[in-house]
């Protein structure tokens, strides 16, 4: 097994251009990219998960790799059969650095990165068996809730083999998802497979796991597509892999029991001692909420997403959720294309009392963002 790096000029070229920009899309990036990676992080439920699966000996000879985190945007959709139309590509979804790269959105960009380095070159054109693991953080905007952030962790794996080796099949897959379920939740973990649907894997199937007593989905796998091997350069003729890929912190919150993923890059004592997996998380104390309300009516073609991004940026860490209470047209009342939005923030700390005086500045900088940023007339 070797472990490769990609360290590519265009990503420096890109980060040294995002350093030099003002505007409120380059801080944000430049402060997700600053983010620590958590799967790399020792002590973190999550760098243990990963742990777990690369001990496996049924992965031993698989390769690791590390990518890029600003990637090309046609890399990313077209290599993988993503739809033209797929919401992946917007820009409501994705965040663009540029019109032609994007901060990652899966970890699956590795097969792109992996098949261009010179030693597994080596080994295809010698008729070997090729494959490895990825892992790291990812982004997506996403709404603001307990369950989800837009900067989080994911790990693919794949392996290809040679038809004159061995045909991979639907029960190479189940084999493989058997094996990630013992190896992260142990050997008498309890598991299910079901049908699913990928852009880049046919047949397809995710696996879901029996946590504390429920069925929790956590991992899609599949046979790689032909089409898509065909489009990285591999003759699909002579070559077939299965693929998996999922998210790190679903399977670290529903091990411990976490009511807030915020609590997986606390920096508190008394909370890093509990994030282990396998250990229910006995919460510290329920500190208060300070709920805040904000109106406002905007163009029509107002994207959600983006706004939780300013509230993130203002608020940080002490924004729990943001709710949406009411959202209505009344072309007599605001114009033609214009629409109001009301939106509830509830500030909550996951390891302290939050103070009014600490929110009331955070609610009124979001007024007035919200005002400058989106031509917003506040109600």
């Amino acid at each position: 097994m070797s472990n490769i790096v990609i360290d590519t000029t265009e990503e420096k070229r890109l980060k040294q251009e995002l350093e030099k920009r003002t505007d409120f899309e380059a801080q944000r990036i430049r402060r997700y990219l600053s983010m620590p990676d958590l799967s790399r992080t020792p002590g973190s439920p999550i760098a243990e998960i990963v742990k777990r699966i690369l001990a496996s000996a049924y992965f031993k000879d698989l390769d690791t790799i590390q990518t890029p985190e600003i990637v090309p945007a046609d890399i990313s959709f077209d290599l993988f059969d993503f739809p033209a139309d797929h919401p992946a590509r917007s820009k409501s979804d994705t965040y663009y650095v540029d019109d032609s790269n994007i901060l990652r959105t899966h970890t699956t960009i590795m097969w792109y990165y992996y098949l261009k380095d010179e030693g597994v070159k080596a080994r295809i054109a010698e008729n070997k068996p090729v494959g490895c693991f990825s892992f790291g953080k990812v982004y997506r905007k996403d709404e603001i809730d307990r369950k989800h952030m837009n900067v989080f962790h994911q790990i693919d794996g794949w392996y290809l083999a040679p038809k004159s080796q061995k045909t991979i099949t639907q029960t190479d897959l189940e084999e493989a998802l058997g094996n990630i379920a013992k190896a992260v939740f142990g050997e008498n973990a309890k598991y299910r497979l079901n049908k699913d649907t990928f852009p880049y894997t046919d047949p397809s199937l995710e696996m879901e796991v029996d946590i504390n007593g429920s069925w929790v989905e956590v991992v899609g796998c599949g046979v790689v597509k032909g089409s898509v091997l065909d489009k990285l350069g591999i003759d699909s003729k002579n070559y077939t892999g299965w693929a998996f890929g999922f998210g790190l912190e679903r399977l670290a919150i529903t091990s411990m029991e976490l009511p807030d993923i915020r609590l997986l890059w606390s920096n508190d004592e008394r909370v890093k001692k509990q994030l282990n997996l396998g250990q229910k998380f006995v919460e510290v104390s329920k500190y208060p909420p300070i709920t805040r309300d904000i109106s406002f009516v905007v163009s029509s073609d107002f994207v959600p997403n983006n706004y939780f991004d300013l509230i993130r940026e203002i608020g940080g860490d002490l924004v729990e959720q943001v709710e949406l209470l009411d959202k209505y047209e009344n072309k007599e009342k605001f114009g033609e294309g214009r629409t109001s939005y009301t939106y509830r923030v509830i500030y909550r700390s996951p390891d302290r009392t939050l103070k009014t005086e600490e929110v009331e500045p955070l609610q009124a900088r979001l007024y007035e963002e919200t005002k400058k940023q989106y031509n917003a007339e506040l109600r």
